[in-house]
């Protein structure tokens, strides 16, 4: 009987497990094992970096928990005041007569009318539309002229149309504001007004959600005005817009520690601080 010899094929195509030989399996096994750790390792490793960018945006932009309103936009009151311990370094002040007898942050309502405050408003924006910052603040000051514009200041008197100038009525109004402010400041603090002087800088200010492209336009930091700046006594503010209505944010924060108490801007609302260095303070 004679035997025919047949010849064996090899296979073409994909190996099932069956058919696949032993060494395949672990191999592949063992490729397997390393991918689902790998895969582990990065599941674990977003999701670290996913926590940690959260609890850093939570740090920044949360509203601290110890948050209270001292002044809210939604209410008028003739005057609120909330007393505070007065800093040591006034003890190292030359100028008697210019020191505060007493500390206090004070907000008043009808200081100012709301027809003034308008006004202001309106020469502020004129101003203002001439320049600009790039970033998120910007300043017009009538004192000096200097106005925002781009990343740098121009002064507003060179750059202002002599037929879209600031009209004598925009200078009678303003003096008429600064004065009651320098009255207000006087009497409530018991100074003599001929003893208190407007020191610079005195400017309007506005401020939007615009990234911030200088050091100007971070106006969000924790500081203190008598370490910027050395010649105050006090730091008044008139606000010319109202939270909730005209913006959102902007709240005016002091921060005692772990606490922080807002004051909610108001057309027309006004309020000063006897301040000092331990008088800490941010805009939110």
């Amino acid at each position: 009987m004679a035997l025919q010899a047949r010849e064996r094929k090899p296979r073409v195509g994909l190996y099932s497990q069956k058919d696949t030989p032993k060494r395949y399996i672990r191999v592949n096994d063992r490729k397997n094992q390393r991918r689902q750790i790998y895969a582990k390792y990065v599941v674990a490793l977003v999701s670290l970096i996913g926590l940690c960018l959260g609890l850093y945006w939570k740090s920044l932009y949360s509203t601290s928990s110890k948050m209270s309103t001292f002044a809210p936009a939604n209410q008028q009151n003739s005057q609120l005041t909330y007393t505070v311990n007065c800093s040591e370094d006034y003890k190292n002040e030359m100028f008697e007569e210019c020191k505060p007898k007493s500390c206090a942050r004070v907000v008043m309502d009808n200081l100012v009318s709301g027809d003034e405050a308008l006004h202001m408003l309106s020469v502020a924006k004129k101003g203002l539309s001439y320049g600009g910052s790039t970033g998120g603040a910007s300043i017009l000051d009538l004192h000096s002229g200097a106005l925002s514009m781009g990343e740098k200041f121009v002064n507003i008197y060179r750059v202002l149309p002599e037929e879209d100038g600031f009209k004598e009525e925009d200078f009678a109004i303003y003096r008429q504001v600064k004065n009651k402010i320098h009255q207000a400041i006087s009497e409530y603090f018991g100074i003599p007004k001929s003893s208190i002087y407007l020191t610079k800088p005195t400017f309007f200010s506005r401020m939007n959600t615009t990234a911030a492209k200088t050091v100007h336009d971070e106006y969000w930091h924790k500081h203190v005005d008598k370490t910027t700046y050395g010649s105050f006594h006090y730091t008044s503010l008139l606000y010319l817009t109202t939270y909730g209505t005209d913006f959102t944010g902007g709240r005016f924060i002091f921060v005692d520690g772990e606490t922080e108490t807002a004051v909610e801007p108001r057309s027309s609302v006004f309020f000063h601080v006897g301040i000092g260095k331990c008088t800490l303070c941010r805009k939110a």
